[in-house]
């Protein structure tokens, strides 16, 4: 039977302004911005095979070559959601294969590499089904990969992306991301390293939707809220001045207020570890001792990502090596950097 194919590459992204925090349809109760990774991401092939009955389409997910059951459902709900946009899989079957350049569940979003690499190819199949380009791919797949994973609708692109309306961004839509006006991006910024410390790997405690949820009875909520709103106005500046010392302030403000939020939900839940912690304050007395602007942020987990400019990559990496792979699984950290976007591959 006719088979139609794509394959795409998308990278993961890390926030600096974070997003926590939703409401139904998957539009987030804050913007957010992130960097693009460009080492972090995942390859994802999608077949569609052409069946002569009426049955629903069969979904089957295959990661670095081992078919995984357990991920179909959340395609099927994908899918599900997507609704009359995905009217053309009608009559065809599904293969996914998809591997990542890093490890599962190591503390880089695979749900945001992962998810905008499927919409993507989707939306590619749907051109090749229809006959018909679409009018925006870019913003289109983005608005797909949100209703996947809200994080994934950053990944669209590079090297950094806004997601949820604010003033301060022409454009920004809850929707669907945005990329940075490239002009708002000061050099410093442009080649910037993020070096993921892998204190903990394994799924979490407390998996991010269920954190998500509990943000609606939250406290503190609103207050949050607007806290991130008034963080992306001055970020926005601050990207565009290079302004390390006030980026990293903020940064790292981002960070300790996403997980103060989780320590003071109900039920209140904690995702750092001792050396999360121990990191942060080694990290805090290298910084004083030797003056170099590197920072850190977290995501939603135990890892620290370590954020600085390239040319301070090697008093870092001596850093690591030498005072800090103690205190990570197996000593390891993954080297990465801010990157250009997904890339289309031949099948």
């Amino acid at each position: 039977m006719e088979t139609l194919r794509s394959r795409w590459r998308s990278p993961s992204n890390i926030a600096l302004v974070k997003y926590w925090g939703k409401y139904p349809g998957q539009i987030p109760a804050n913007p957010s911005l992130s960097f693009t990774l460009r080492h972090s991401h995942t390859t994802t092939q999608l077949g569609l095979a052409a069946k002569s009955d009426s049955t629903p389409p069969q979904v089957r997910v295959f990661l670095a070559g081992e078919e995984r059951p357990d991920f179909a459902p959340k395609i099927e709900q994908f899918l599900e959601r997507l609704g009359a946009e995905a009217a053309f899989l009608q009559g065809y079957d599904l293969r996914i294969d998809t591997e990542n350049s890093f490890p599962h569940s190591s503390g880089i979003a695979s749900s945001a590499s992962g998810m905008s690499a499927l919409a993507l190819a989707l939306l590619d199949l749907r051109e090749q089904v229809s006959g018909q380009p679409v009018e925006d791919f870019s913003r289109t797949a983005s608005h797909w990969a949100r209703l996947g994973s809200g994080s994934a609708s950053r990944s669209l692109y590079g090297p950094v992306a806004v997601w949820g309306h604010h003033a301060d961004f022409p454009g920004s839509a809850d929707q669907y991301a945005t990329p940075l006006d490239p002009a708002g991006l000061h050099p410093v910024f442009q080649d910037f390293r993020d070096y993921i410390l892998l204190v903990e790997t394994g799924a979490k405690a407390v998996s991010s939707s269920a954190g998500h949820d509990l943000m609606n009875e939250h406290p503190y909520a609103r207050k949050r809220f607007s806290q991130a709103h008034t963080h992306l106005g001055h970020l926005q500046e601050i990207l565009q001045e290079g302004a390390l010392t006030a980026f990293g302030t903020l940064v790292e403000r981002e960070a300790l207020t996403l997980h103060a939020m989780m320590m003071s939900s109900d039920p209140y839940f904690l995702l750092l570890k001792a050396g999360t912690v121990e990191i942060i304050h080694r990290l805090w007395n290298w910084r004083r001792e030797r003056d170099l602007p590197v920072y850190f942020t977290l995501d939603a987990g135990a890892n620290v990502h370590l954020l600085f400019p390239a040319r301070y990559e090697h008093d870092v990496k001596q850093w690591v090596d030498s005072e800090i792979t103690a205190f990570l699984q197996g000593g390891k950290y993954l080297c990465d950097q801010v990157g250009p976007g997904p890339q289309k591959l031949e099948t």
